[in-house]
């Protein structure tokens, strides 16, 4: 089978990520502290919503919790099955996270508005993982949320 079924862009395809996601890393998630960055108050609303959101900060290396959950420093460290990694990492700074991800092999991964890297997407859909790009996870969870 070819990687391109893995380059989710159809609205079906959307809906079904979507659906799908109940564990999601948020990767480059901000803290309170940045409560009006959508790197935080993106994740706090699938925090609301029922999602569990696995916090994983780039910066702020202090801080242990984000949303009153443990925080983890690289997604292999998470214990148990990721359905979704969500990434607030500009589309230049994806590349360094690619190993990362593959180790830890998640359903898919949802590059947010504003994001976009096809050749770390075409790595990711090559290894069996499904992708979204350029999109953002809250306006499409409000929409087909099940």
């Amino acid at each position: 089978m070819s990687y391109e079924r893995n380059l989710i862009e159809d609205e079906e395809g959307i809906r079904e990520v979507v659906r799908s996601s109940k564990r999601v890393a948020v990767l480059g998630i901000k803290t309170e502290q940045q409560s009006g960055q959508p790197a935080f108050y993106v994740p706090e609303y699938l925090a609301h919503a029922g999602v569990e959101v696995v916090p994983v900060p780039v910066y702020f290396p202090e801080v242990t919790h984000i949303l009153e959950r443990p925080v983890f420093r690289r997604l292999v460290d998470i214990p148990g099955e990721i359905d979704l990694v969500d990434v607030f990492r500009r589309s230049e700074d994806i590349e360094r996270h690619l190993e990362d991800i593959l180790a830890k092999k998640p359903k898919a991964v949802w590059f947010q508005s504003g994001i976009r890297n096809d050749a770390v997407a075409r790595r990711l859909a090559e290894a069996g993982i499904q992708v979204v790009q350029d999109r953002c996870l809250m306006v499409d969870h409000r929409r087909y949320r099940a």
